[in-house]
């Protein structure tokens, strides 16, 4: 979807200043933000890409004004609620008010660092051959979807060579939607800095995105 989330590209938000020796998690509370959205995802029932959706949806005001981890559990508080795994009151008062409801099987302290380990692996068997190879060139199509997508805005229209394809993967754009993995050719695509931003920019400068295949068109 196009929203605050999609950032690349644009002016006005300042230059990328990397923390020095920046830590995983700056305070206990989002090392615990960060653990509740794994642990309730598979008693849940949601994926990865929903769960981006989620934090995707935030209105831009509230998006902009979070930090990251705040980002993350407000993301979380919707996708509970969605559920019926939490109530309005209950977040308001910080604790369980109400009988909880039964939800899938949890994720139990034994299981965590086999299941962070194994991660979530996407890659599925092809049904079709890839329509692209590396050194094609392609274009990135112009779509404005109102829901979740991988497609950075900034590369929308611009013409892009393949650098490798990268096997058959879940596609997000089905999979946040609770529609399915619709698994579809993934390709590392590089677009030229001056393609994307004028001829202004630095020569040097490229970007490498990876794109399903319904993102691309042949150029």
């Amino acid at each position: 979807m196009n929203g605050a989330q999609d950032m690349g590209g644009l002016h006005g938000f300042g230059r990328v200043e990397p923390e020095p020796d920046e830590p995983v998690f700056h305070a206990e509370w989002e090392r615990r933000a960060f653990a509740l959205t794994l642990a309730m995802a598979k008693p849940g029932g949601w994926t990865i890409d929903m769960s981006r959706a989620a934090r995707e949806s935030l209105p831009p005001v509230e998006y902009l004004s979070k930090s990251y981890y705040e980002i993350w559990l407000a993301g979380l508080q919707q996708l509970m609620g969605e559920r019926g795994l939490v109530t309005p009151d209950e977040i308001a008062a910080g604790h369980a008010l109400h009988q909880p409801r039964a939800a899938g099987t949890p994720l139990r302290a034994e299981d965590v660092a086999v299941t962070l380990g194994r991660g979530g692996p996407t890659e599925r068997e092809a049904t079709a051959p890839a329509r692209f190879g590396p050194g094609d060139r392609v274009r990135a199509r112009n779509m404005h979807p109102v829901t979740h997508t991988r497609l950075p805005r900034y590369v929308r229209g611009r013409v892009g060579v393949v650098e490798a394809a990268r096997g058959c993967h879940v596609f997000p754009d089905s999979s946040a939607l609770g529609a399915g993995e619709n698994p579809h050719w993934l390709y590392t695509v590089r677009f030229e800095g001056r393609e994307l931003w004028g001829d202004d920019t630095d020569p040097s400068v490229s970007v490498s995105v990876d794109a399903w295949e319904p993102y691309l068109e042949a150029a």
